[in-house]
């Protein structure tokens, strides 16, 4: 079984689903990237689009290839062409079309996750930090 780390930073629930955002907290590319692929893994039997916003790093195509994973599914925005970071994060929750929306290294502030549309949205948000200012649960996928 999968393990990820992942610390809750709201507890919203609506009454279909658990919908929290979530804190993968990962000290070192190697382990940011194995987070990653257990994500895309958990996504890839969706019959929707990942959304990667600034990435640290992204695994290769052989990676993916190796894991089983399919790269066409991979939407990948660089941090030089955001200019509204809230505003394509809000639009990929709303739209229907992600199975998760992931960004990177502390670059969404929690101010704006409590902003965020997730109680309406199917999408999963996922936000990779290197900082542990809260406690930090592991949750079995």
């Amino acid at each position: 079984m999968l393990h990820t780390q992942v610390q809750n930073i709201s507890s919203s629930k609506t009454n279909s689903a658990d919908k929290r955002y979530q804190l993968v907290y990962a000290e070192d590319d190697i382990v940011s990237s194995l987070e990653l692929l257990k994500i895309l893994y958990r996504c890839n039997s969706l019959h929707k689009w990942t959304l990667l916003i600034a990435p640290d790093n992204i695994p290769s195509k052989a990676l993916l290839d190796t894991s089983s994973i399919d790269s066409s599914k991979l939407l990948v925005l660089r941090q030089r062409h955001l200019i509204n970071l809230e505003y394509v994060i809000n639009s990929a929750l709303c739209k229907g079309n992600f199975a998760a929306v992931v960004t990177w290294t502390d670059i969404v502030s929690e101010q704006q996750l409590a902003r965020f549309k997730l109680i309406d949205s199917d999408t999963e948000l996922f936000c990779f930090t290197r900082t542990t200012g809260h406690a930090i649960s592991v949750v079995a996928h």
